[in-house]
């Protein structure tokens, strides 16, 4: 339709879509990784302050819930399908944080959480990944790992708790394994969350200054900070090494709680939205069933 000038209406710009998150967060496969280069404050992309941010997080919580009611529906019909949500980061970075507001837009019925601590006598009487798969999550679940088998090419390598050799074939272990919970219908979400050496430092002494907080406090943090520098190489190597198409990993900035609950919880729905699953069909006489039920 022409303007009463005459001149034609020039037609909108279309719109182009903002890059899926999980394609702005992943991290690079085949390049030399460098955690300095990456700011732990950054807000790479979605709210770009506390407000929007809480209430983009919150806006999203009807939608996974959804999701996550179908994909344990569509278990009971045969479909092996879950998700695996797999935490790392530095102490005091945010995974319990994580499970606690993240997870807490899900059902916990339908959820499946582990926190792995140091590997009990049992435990390591097994190879590495024994207690991993011991762990995963059902068909229809959505499982959550608060550190992971990424411990043992982490804290292993700082430590030297095992031969480098023998620390150099479990990357393709892990690898390997993390392909075959793909074949079986797990998606592996696996969460870097980057924190920084001055933010950690705060946190620890929010802990000291809270009594409250005491029981979250240890000495021996004093000493693992000491080490931020072999822990950096140590993560470097191994998301490096164990980033895939079946299995990649994301980094999300830590170091502001408010946007790593949004990133993650965003994360999380795109994966559940590229799985789609739904709800399956009765295999029933629906008409018969109402007939015989209002007839009692």
């Amino acid at each position: 339709m022409a303007k009463k000038d005459g001149k034609k209406k020039r037609s909108p710009e279309p719109r182009t879509r903002p890059p899926a998150l999980r394609d702005v967060l992943r991290v690079p496969e085949g390049e030399r990784l460098d955690l300095t280069a990456y700011d732990a404050k950054a807000v790479p992309a979605g709210p770009t302050d506390k407000a929007s941010g809480l209430a983009a997080t919150a806006a999203l919580a009807p939608r996974l819930a959804d999701l996550q009611d179908r994909l344990y529906a569509s278990s009971t019909a045969g479909d092996r399908r879950r998700l695996l949500l797999v935490l790392q980061g530095m102490d005091t970075s945010g995974k319990g944080g994580t499970v606690k507001h993240v997870i807490g837009l899900f059902n916990p019925s339908g959820c499946r959480i582990r926190a792995f601590k140091a590997p009990t006598p049992e435990e390591q009487n097994h190879p590495f990944l024994w207690r991993i798969m011991k762990a995963l999550p059902q068909p229809g679940e959505i499982g959550i790992f608060d550190r992971s088998h990424y411990e043992d090419v982490l804290i292993a390598r700082v430590r030297e708790l095992v031969p480098r050799s023998q620390l150099g074939r479990r990357y393709a272990q892990i690898n390997r394994f993390e392909k075959s919970l793909a074949d079986d219908g797990v998606t592996v979400v696996k969460v870097f969350l980057h924190l920084s050496y001055e933010e950690q430092r705060d946190r620890l002494l929010e802990r000291l200054d809270n009594p409250e907080k005491h029981w979250k406090f240890s000495p021996g943090d004093i000493e693992e900070r000491a080490m931020w520098p072999s822990y950096r190489e140590a993560y470097e190597i191994a998301l490096e090494r164990c980033s895939t198409d079946e299995a990649p990993w994301y980094l999300v900035p830590a170091d502001r709680k408010w946007y790593r609950n949004w990133a993650i919880s965003r994360l999380l729905l795109e994966h559940l939205e590229a799985l789609d699953p739904t709800y399956p069909a009765g295999d029933f006489d629906v008409a018969e069933c109402r007939r015989r039920l209002l007839a009692t």
